[in-house]
């Protein structure tokens, strides 16, 4: 395994590009189940997640070629198979996905429960109220789904929990309705960028999907898709951790390639802790000059503050000038974070869905360990700035959804290095 260690102190400055959404990428995958045709998907980023997800592919009978221009090519040539199992699927909550195609078009499937972050329960009993109101039969056999779907049909559905709507669950429903009988209405719909770029996919495909964007979508179903090529919107959650970076190590970083029409929710929090925030028609920059601002988050549904970004807010608002209350409304639990940020001389309170953080004047490196992706990206903001040396262990976690995110930190001057951790596995701390 490897880890990362930085010294912090250096103030940010610069230039990157964000990359394709990892949370478009990997529905939109599992969608290409759909077409015997061959679809193409550009800009696809080399994660761990996404290798995960051209291993189950292939393991359902298609084709996979990730070129070296990044776009990644598929073709079904077996449709007989329809089991995912749970060797492949433990490791990474978006593989539930395939599930939705699976139903749609081959009628019939066998997928392991999802593993990936823990940080709470994720349930998926959305997705199945779902595939139920379009006919499917499901039923649960040692920890796989298995669903049947020989009746597919339109059907009325309201996709909403404890904690707003799904994202996943929207995606994975849509993808099985586009091919079935009738018309299908989702109410409570998620708007998530990366819900609306799987609908835009599917029309590409020549599906029948109106009302995207907004939480009612309604869906034709059509007798057969075909295949297309598609770019993934910009990813917002790693261009918020950038700008994350300029606001916590007080420096300037300008985010290309990005929708800065994505990112209002992240960027006003941002204007609100004392930065400055610039944006153009696909660029944001940040930047800090005086001592940051206590300021209060809570994560909601997009359009809200996303909760992928509350970890990364939390690292920045440790050194802020004051209280800040951090509510966390789609992911009770997400507050892994909180005791590894202690270790870097943090001062915050957990108390139910809300994380008080009483700002402090400096941060002291630290050996910390990373227990899920965003909860990898926060310790790194945190290490940065931090006096001295940090070491964050198990990046495999930040492997799954930010490309070396190492050479885009030290084109910006960080001091991070990845190295192979030979201690990992060891009981050592240190």
């Amino acid at each position: 395994m490897d880890k990362f260690v930085i010294e912090g102190g250096v103030a940010l400055r610069g230039e990157v590009e964000a990359s394709v959404a990892k949370n478009s990428v990997l529905p939109l995958l599992a969608a290409t189940l759909l077409t015997r045709e061959p679809c193409r998907i550009l800009d696809v980023p080399r994660l761990s997640d996404v290798g995960t997800m051209l291993t189950i592919l292939r393991a359902l009978g298609v084709e996979c070629l990730h070129e070296e221009d990044g776009s990644v090519t598929t073709r079904v040539v077996d449709e007989t198979k329809c089991e995912a199992p749970y060797k492949l699927v433990r490791t990474m909550r978006a593989s539930i996905c395939v599930l939705g195609p699976l139903l749609g078009r081959r009628r019939r499937a066998r997928v392991s429960f999802p593993g990936g972050c823990v940080f709470g329960p994720r349930p998926i009993d959305l997705h199945l109220r779902g595939f139920r109101a379009l006919g499917a039969e499901l039923e649960l056999e040692g920890g796989y789904i298995v669903g049947d779907a020989r009746s597919l049909r339109g059907g009325e559905m309201y996709l909403g929990g404890p904690f707003g709507s799904t994202v996943t669950g929207t995606a994975n429903v849509l993808m099985a309705a586009v091919l079935a009988e009738g018309t299908t209405l989702i109410d409570m719909a998620a708007c998530e960028p990366e819900v609306q770029d799987v609908a835009n996919f599917l029309v590409a495909m020549g599906a029948d999907i109106r009302g995207i964007g907004t939480p009612t979508l309604e869906v034709h179903g059509v007798a057969e898709l075909h295949g297309a090529t598609y770019r993934p919107v910009p990813d917002r959650i790693e261009a918020g951790t950038f700008l994350a970076a300029a606001a916590i190590t007080g420096g300037t970083v300008t985010v290309r390639k990005c929708r800065p029409d994505h990112l209002r929710a992240v960027t006003e929090r941002l204007q609100a802790v004392g930065c400055r925030v610039k944006t153009g028609e696909d660029w944001v920059s940040c930047s800090r000059h005086a001592r940051l601002q206590a300021a209060d988050v809570t994560t909601l549904p997009y359009p809200g503050f996303p909760t992928d970004l509350q970890a990364q807010f939390m690292s920045v608002v440790c050194l802020a000038d004051g209280v800040s209350v951090i509510t966390e409304k789609v992911y009770p639990e997400r507050f892994m974070h909180i005791s590894e940020l202690e270790r870097m001389r943090s001062r915050i309170r957990k108390e139910g869905n809300c994380a008080i953080v009483h700002g402090t004047d400096w941060l002291s490196g630290a050996p910390v360990i990373a227990s899920d992706l965003r909860a990898s990206a926060a310790l790194v903001l945190a290490g940065l700035v931090a006096e001295g040396k940090t070491t964050v262990r198990r990046i495999y976690h930040l492997d799954r959804g930010y490309e070396r995110m190492e050479r885009k930190l030290q084109h910006l001057g960080a001091r991070i290095e990845r190295v192979r951790d030979e201690d990992e596995g060891k009981g050592e701390d240190s």
